[in-house]
């Protein structure tokens, strides 16, 4: 299942001169076209109404209808934790980040035992969120999955357990949710959602506000989802609905080479912290998870939530800008629309995907294990069978230059 990093890396891809001539061309007309047809982000600040300060300085917001106040930002673990003491573990628990994200695929198994470790340093397991996930589609590996994850992060109960990476609405049916209620009255969960990475995130996050029985919903949501006219009725449907919405992905990554282009200029933020704020700008999101793999990061993004001030009308136009900019670079993962084009199995999503963690994470290794484990025949597909691939990805992407890149790259 895929990651979630919310920050910005230093270590980056080979620049690629070329590509940078093109993009400064390509500047002024994103800043008076793309750019404009953009919505400005929330400029006039979060609802005051809606969220309160803790002891720490880290704004709390209720998730859903829980009734439970969490922290605005929260620590994702699928980065590589320290087993015998992590440094952005402590430092993100002192600082008030008290919700971790984990799942038993990060680290194999490694972030649970970490963090479990951690339990024990602190003592106190109840002043602690955990939330893990599970990435099985059938109900009987769900119900293994969550006594697997008590049983690694040594804890008799998450704070929230989630169906990871869901595509499939059947996923939302009856026994699915009744299995919720089932965990929840052993209490071996108090809270069941799912998350999703893929581009059908509007059909699920409908249906969920639709059934009932989901309590919070982990989705991709960063500034250049804002004019997504059908992405925003599905999150007002969530909103109303009750359910917990939890975003990740919030820094949109594309190769650094590209976001250094637009020159990013504030008093105030890092471009990393910006694309918080303009997350956090939006009411109806609880909370962000972000995958801050280094203590600075955490400062970073501690210093962002903490911030009273909201961005500006100027900085916000600067994320339409680099939106509009770096729109053919940026994979919403709609693998529904591009992968059904194509006769026969291609993971055009998925090694796009690795693509994203090698030239904006900096996750090499990482990308090419996770990439070579996709099976050849799924890599390739001739230039021609993927043009109607290219015809309905809604960003344009130039899906065959991509593909050829991440095999010189990965394989």
């Amino acid at each position: 299942m895929a990651e979630d990093r919310d920050i910005d890396t230093p270590e980056q891809a080979p620049s690629q001169p070329g590509r940078r001539r093109f993009l400064k061309t390509a500047l002024a007309s994103a800043t008076t076209a793309g750019a404009a047809a953009l919505p400005l982000l929330g400029v006039a600040g979060e609802d005051t109404a809606a969220q309160t300060t803790t002891a720490t300085g880290i704004p709390s917001r209720e998730l859903g209808n829980t009734g439970v106040r969490v922290p605005i930002l929260q620590l994702g673990t699928a980065q590589r934790l320290d087993p015998r003491y992590d440094k952005v573990m402590h430092r993100s628990f002192q600082e008030g980040v008290t919700w971790f994200d984990t799942a038993l695929s990060y680290g194999w198994g490694s972030s649970h035992r970490a963090i479990a470790n951690f339990l024990t340093q602190i003592g106190d397991r109840k002043s602690l969120w955990l939330t893990s996930k599970s990435g099985s589609e059938r109900v009987s590996g769900l119900q293994s999955g969550i006594d697997e994850a008590l049983a690694e992060l040594g804890t008799d109960y998450l704070d929230l357990y989630l169906m990871h990476g869901i595509d499939d609405p059947k996923m939302l049916g009856r026994e699915y949710l009744a299995l919720g209620e089932k965990l929840k009255a052993q209490g071996k969960t108090r809270f069941f959602g799912f998350s999703c990475h893929d581009g059908n995130v509007v059909a699920l996050m409908n249906r969920a506000a639709q059934v009932g029985g989901i309590d919070a919903i982990m989705f991709r949501y960063n500034f250049r989802r804002y004019g997504d006219l059908e992405l925003n009725r599905a999150i007002d449907a969530c909103h109303r609905a009750g359910v917990g919405l939890i975003a990740m992905k919030t820094q949109g990554s594309v190769p650094h080479d590209l976001e250094s282009v637009v020159g990013f200029r504030s008093k105030e933020f890092t471009l990393g912290q910006a694309k918080l704020k303009s997350v956090w700008a939006d009411e109806r999101i609880d909370t962000i998870v972000s995958e801050m793999d280094s203590v600075r990061y955490v400062r970073e993004n501690v210093a962002a939530a903490r911030s009273e001030k909201p961005l500006t009308a100027e900085e916000s136009h600067q994320l339409n800008q680099l939106a509009a900019l770096t729109a053919g670079y940026a994979c919403n993962g709609c693998k529904h629309l591009c992968e059904q084009t194509v006769a026969h199995d291609v993971a055009i999503a998925e090694s796009l995907r690795y693509l994203m963690y090698f030239e904006s994470y900096g996750k090499t290794d990482r990308a090419r294990d996770l990439y070579r484990a996709i099976p050849v025949a799924k890599r390739q597909a001739s230039d021609t069978v993927l043009q109607r691939a290219c015809q309905v990805c809604p960003q344009g992407r130039d899906i065959p230059a991509r593909l050829r890149r991440a095999r010189e790259l990965l394989a």
